[in-house]
């Protein structure tokens, strides 16, 4: 398992950044307060009781979560990097990519005291120089507002990943149970342990969620290989099967995110009817902790690789 590389500036405690602008405590940014960092709003599917007294509770559904900053642009006696600031954040409200687009976003990061950086993900809606009378002395109060969308969670700011070949994942499954048994069916024998298996944790597959949250993972498997492509975790028993073919310098991307579920063969063309009935995007997460990715699919060549793509996921910042 490895971690991207972070080209983000990093962030003490106490500050945020929207569109490479810091905010926060020791920025040229320094922010009053925030509204909105408790639990977001929820829209529940309570029934009143048509016959009686009393409501019969439904399920609670979080909507979205929007923060507001009361900050200020602070540079004494230099005006011009003040409009500057105010340029650079009106620029990224602005961004057609994240603006114009239905499954565009901007990213909003932030760092309290005994955390890392995480993220969250939304539309920067609103960024107001609230007064301009004291401009002229570098000193301009704004109104920004951060919504967020798709879920309210907020997620590691590292990108961790995981490449497994198809001989890792055959012997990831094979230390200590089946692949009959990490997908929950009923299996005849049970295969007795053998002193050459490697330790629990030098398994290839394992895969760590640090949050408390289930994540949503990025899955990417390049050619060649011959379907059905089955992808599994053994902790939520829940798996992906697909019926493709891929040749060598092929790939198919499966996403999970809300809003965002697709099944892409080289980026373009759409291979979701390929999809088993029991093959849920939405539902393939990886829970908090340490759980196993695992796959299968004919590969002669012995090159095709699976590439898995996850943040740890937290329900607060």
């Amino acid at each position: 398992m490895t971690t991207a590389p972070n080209k983000n500036p990093e962030l003490a405690p106490f500050q945020y950044e929207i569109g490479g602008v810091v905010l926060g405590t020791g920025s040229l940014v320094p922010v009053g307060n925030i509204e909105g960092l408790g639990s977001p709003a929820t829209r529940s599917q309570d029934t009143d009781n048509a016959n009686g007294d009393g409501t019969a509770p439904g399920r609670d559904f979080y909507g979205p979560r929007p923060l507001r900053f009361e900050a200020g642009i602070k540079t004494p006696g230099d005006p011009v990097k003040a409009a500057g600031i105010l340029a650079r954040l009106e620029r990224t409200l602005d961004d057609p990519a994240a603006r114009l687009s239905p499954d565009g976003r901007h990213v909003l990061r932030g760092r309290w005291p005994g955390h890392s950086t995480r993220r969250t993900y939304g539309r920067l809606r609103r960024v107001e120089a609230t007064s301009t009378a004291t401009a002229v002395h570098g000193w301009i109060p704004l109104d920004i507002e951060f919504v967020v969308l798709d879920n309210p969670r907020w997620y590691d700011d590292e990108l961790s990943k995981l490449t497994l070949g198809l001989d890792q994942a055959a012997h990831a499954t094979s230390a200590d149970r089946s692949v009959d048994e990490v997908v929950g069916r009923p299996t005849a024998c049970r295969r007795p342990a053998e002193p050459e298996h490697r330790p629990a944790d030098a398994r290839p597959g394992w895969i760590t969620n640090h949050g408390d949250v289930p994540t949503y993972p990025s899955l990417r498997v390049h050619g060649p290989v011959t379907g059905p492509i089955r992808i599994w975790n053994s902790a939520t028993r829940r798996v992906l099967e697909l019926d493709v073919s891929l040749r060598e310098g092929e790939w198919v991307a499966l996403e999970t995110r809300p809003n965002t579920c697709w099944a892409l063969r080289n980026g373009t063309v759409n291979v979701a009817n390929g999809l088993s009935p029991e093959s849920r995007l939405d539902l393939f997460t990886l829970p908090p902790g340490r759980s196993e990715i695992a796959w299968t699919a004919t590969d002669p060549s012995g090159t095709a690789r699976l590439e898995v793509a996850w943040r740890s996921a937290y329900t607060t910042l």
